[in-house]
């Protein structure tokens, strides 16, 4: 299955957001310059690393700190705000693990999203300001995090150097019952509004709320079609009170990104009730005697056998199919005929299983395909993927040069 085709907005946020880049700040601290470049300089390790000091403050969450140096002003960063900071992080025992000081340069992130202890904390700090805080686990990584991160109580010094305000959502909108923000942009040219169990094909075109893109499926060959009761909340919400032709700018909830919002550009093409879901196959709990195994551990059966003489796709081929996949205890996860629409994709940008076995059918060929965990994604691949063997009924439409 390709990893790109199944649309929710939720998904296509995770997949496609970017770590801001680290930006220039007007408030560098000077650094050391040797050759003209940075040299590193290897932050001392505090006396009181080990643990938190008598004179330290605590909020009611645990977070204990100390201010170091004082800020300048009386302006704080909200967790949606970007800021911009020197820092250095040692374990309990005195390690250092992390240090841009170290490197000479300073970072900036999005502060919701980092550890809790962070998020709190720089909340409190005012540009200038330099702090120590000592994070509990629960704030950080938690005891045993693994991963290469460092677990248990973390200390940090951090300086704030900047904080970049993002745009807020505005105040001239329109606001759903659940209070999703958006604007009309232009009025529908149709008729009727889809319901619980209709198709809905749109256009969606996002960004965060600093402007950098997230999606655009107008890129895509074909616009996405996806039951409405499988689009995130907010998004559902919105195309539920929108008719064909209409465009909607709306600011969905998320987060995970910066200022809070996804900014999004909604279309609404059209909308059609959704066709039946296929039968769940009987031998999907298992490959069945009579199924082809290839040397991979993929196994198969033709369902409609190809034309004499039908071309086969290449791994570098990009081909349109119908689709349906299943766990093996018959739990249908996706399927493009649910959909209406049939998938196009390139062949080398989907799952191991898929690759290879779209390569042995014909067009108009459909087969069964009993694919194994490590060919698709793993036993346990969280992310809301299916793990463990999947079962797909494929049938090949079109090879796309």
């Amino acid at each position: 299955m390709n990893k790109r085709m199944r649309f929710t907005a939720a998904a296509a946020l995770a997949a496609a957001f970017a770590p801001l880049h680290a930006e220039e700040s007007a408030t560098t601290p000077p650094i050391k310059i040797e050759d003209g470049k940075p040299a590193e300089t290897m932050p001392e390790t505090p006396p009181d690393v080990a643990a938190v000091p008598e004179d330290a403050k605590k909020t009611d969450s645990g977070l204990a700190y100390k201010v170091l140096q004082e800020g300048k002003g009386d302006k704080k960063p909200s967790a949606t705000d970007v800021v911009t900071v020197h820092y250095s992080g040692w374990t309990t025992d005195g390690k250092l693990f992390d240090s841009s000081v170290k490197r000479g340069e300073p970072t900036s992130f999005p502060l919701n999203q980092v550890i809790k202890g962070w998020t709190e904390g720089l909340q409190l700090m005012t540009v200038g300001e330099k702090r120590r805080f000592w994070i509990p686990a629960d704030l950080a990584y938690g005891e045993n995090p693994g991963g290469g991160r460092p677990g248990g109580m973390l200390v940090f010094d951090v300086e704030l150097l900047d904080i970049k305000e993002l745009p807020k959502v505005p105040e001239d909108v329109q606001k759903t019952a659940s209070g999703v923000a958006y604007q009309e942009v232009t009025p529908a040219t149709g008729e009727g509004k889809p319901g619980e169990n209709d198709v809905v094909t749109f256009q969606f075109k996002g960004s965060t709320m600093d402007g950098n893109p997230v999606t655009d499926t107008s890129k895509q060959p074909t616009p996405p079609s996806v039951p409405l009761s499988k689009l995130p909340p907010a998004m559902k919400e919105i195309f539920a009170d929108m008719s064909p032709g209409e465009k909607r700018k709306a600011w969905l909830p998320e987060q995970q990104l910066p200022g809070g919002y996804i900014v999004a550009e909604l279309e609404l093409i059209s909308f059609k009730p959704a066709p039946p879901a296929p039968a769940v196959p009987e031998d999907v709990g298992a490959v069945p005697d009579d199924a082809e195994k290839t040397d991979s551990g993929l196994a198969s059966k033709v369902l409609t056998p190809a034309p004499e003489g039908a071309e086969k796709p290449k791994a570098t081929d990009t081909v349109k199919v119908d689709y349906t996949g299943w766990t093996t205890d018959g739990q249908m996860f996706d399927s493009s005929v649910t959909r209406g629409q049939a998938a196009q994709f390139p062949l080398n940008g989907v799952i191991k299983g898929w690759t290879e076995g779209v390569q042995l059918m014909g067009v108009g060929e459909k087969r069964r395909f009993w694919i194994p965990a490590e060919l698709a994604y793993g036993e346990n691949p969280g992310g809301g993927r299916p793990g463990g063997m999947l079962v797909f009924d494929i049938e090949l439409h079109e090879i796309v040069k």
